[in-house]
Order: structure tokens, then sequence, then C-alpha cells
């Protein structure tokens, strides 16, 4: 959207689609303000701004943005970082608390990986934030791209949601699933279609996809996402978009009904073409 959001009349389309996403039901709303250089929330802020008490409010500390950099972002994850990325959220947000904010690590790829000077022990992340929380401007404490690992040892503090890349063509964090699930954890795949970084597979390429869709007279989107919420009870859809015909169309999906025989004819698909982890 904030690609999209690139000049005044672009802009005001963008609020008008995220008003309609609340006409039409949706009242969580993930974010960043390493998203465009803080336009991802202003519009957020400009359109829902009114409806604060309404929506949930989810976003992410750990990097800032660097518009001018040879990446869009760049790591900032030091406790006084973290701190500093909360404020400017909650002042361009235009509010006094956050109701979700996940700490987005770099420990591995893809993407961005910490340096040296940016590995900072996950303890001391996760007491800042649990500071903040006790003060009442975090509502809770999210994981962002984190291992196995890292969210056992950060089970004590309190997680409410962890948001990794998974998806039907790339399965390699079900492990992390299965613990979010017996935790009680919301599951906030990112990339749920792939295709993230330019590189990673894409959930509508797979020919079992593009079967089942032609089948149930659906698009290969909406299959890729139906899988995803059958998959896991815990799992938490979040669909980007940047027209309300792809908005109404990803809205469908959570009413396209896959039966099992769907389920292990994708799962056996997605093994075929050597989806990660599938």
């Amino acid at each position: 959207m904030t690609r999209a959001a690139s000049d005044p009349q672009a802009r005001a389309g963008a609020v008008e689609l995220l008003r309609r996403a609340f006409e039409l039901g949706i009242r969580h709303f993930d974010t960043a303000h390493f998203y465009g250089d803080g336009r991802a929330i202003a519009l957020l802020a400009g359109a829902l701004g009114d409806r604060r008490e309404e929506i949930l409010l989810a976003t992410k500390a750990g990097a800032v943005s660097t518009p001018d950099g040879p990446f869009p972002m760049a790591l900032a994850q030091h406790p006084s970082d973290l701190r500093r990325s909360i404020e400017q959220n909650l002042e361009t947000l235009r509010t006094d608390r956050l109701d979700l904010v996940y700490l987005r690590r770099a420990d591995q790829g893809p993407g961005l990986l910490s340096p040296e000077d940016q590995q900072v022990p996950l303890a001391a992340q996760l007491e800042v934030l649990s500071g903040l929380r006790a003060e009442g401007v975090i509502g809770g404490i999210g994981l962002s791209h984190v291992s196995l690992d890292q969210l056992r040892e950060a089970l004590p503090a309190g997680i409410v949601a962890v948001q990794n890349i998974f998806n039907l063509a790339d399965q390699g964090d079900s492990d992390l699933l299965r613990l979010c699930e017996r935790e009680g954890i919301a599951w906030v795949p990112y990339f749920p279609l792939g295709g993230g970084f330019g590189n990673l597979p894409r959930v509508v390429e797979l020919p079992v996809v593009q079967e089942i869709a032609e089948e149930l007279g659906a698009t290969a989107m909406q299959v890729g996402q139906a899988w995803l919420l059958a998959v896991s009870p815990r799992s938490v859809l979040i669909s980007g978009t940047s027209s309300v015909h792809h908005l109404e169309q990803n809205l469908a999906a959570g009413d396209l009904q896959l039966t099992p025989a769907h389920m292990q004819r994708l799962e056996d698909g997605a093994r075929a073409a050597g989806g990660s982890g599938a």
C-alpha cells in the first residue's frame, strides 16, 4: 500500500481502502514504522484514527527506515532503539498505546542479518518490552523472524503472537507453529503466499493449487490463504493489498472450505514441487 500511495490522489485512495476494510469487518491491522518510512502507519492514523478503540494495532520494533540507503531498512536491535521505535510509532499513530508489538529479530535468513554491533541478547530486548507492557504502553509482546529455541527462551515473558515466514510452499517452521499451538500463541505468518525477498517459492505457482482453485471456482491466491487458515486453529492472516477488489478476494478466502482430501492433495503437491519443509 505504501508503494502505491506515492502521490496525494493515491494516498487518498489508500485511506479509503483502509476505511473499506474496516467496513467489511477487519479489525486487526499489521504495520511497522519502517514500512515506507512511516507512510504505512501515517495512512492508518489518517484512515482509522477515529476508530482507535475498535481496532487492534500491531506494529514492530527492531529496525528503522533508511529510504536513502542501499536497503529500505536497517537494524536497530538495542534496547534503547526499541524504546525509541515504539515512541515513534505512538507519535505517528497518534495513540497512547500499541496493542501488539513484535520484536523483529535478524539472526537468520532470508533478509537482513545482524552485524556484530547489532547482536543483542534476546533477554535484554524482552526486558525493555516487558517494562513498556507493565507501563501500559504495550498490550502484548510478539516475536518475528525467530527460531524455535528463541521462542522457547522467550515464553516466560508472555509471548502472545509469532510472525515468521510460513506458507504451503515453505513449511520450514512447522515445529514453531506446533509450539505456538501448545502454548496458545497466535500464529501470524508473513509472506502467506510466498514470493518474498524476490526469490522465495510462490504458492500460486504450484500446479496443485491452480488445479484445486479451478475445481472450486476460486483463485489460486484464495486456496493458498484457505490452506493457512485450515492448517492450524492458531492461524491469523495478514494479507496485504492495494485495491478494494483484491481486499474482497482476500476476505472471500475465509469462506473457502477445503476438505481433508484437498488438504492432503495440497501437502502432496507441495512436497512433490520441493516445498521447503512440506
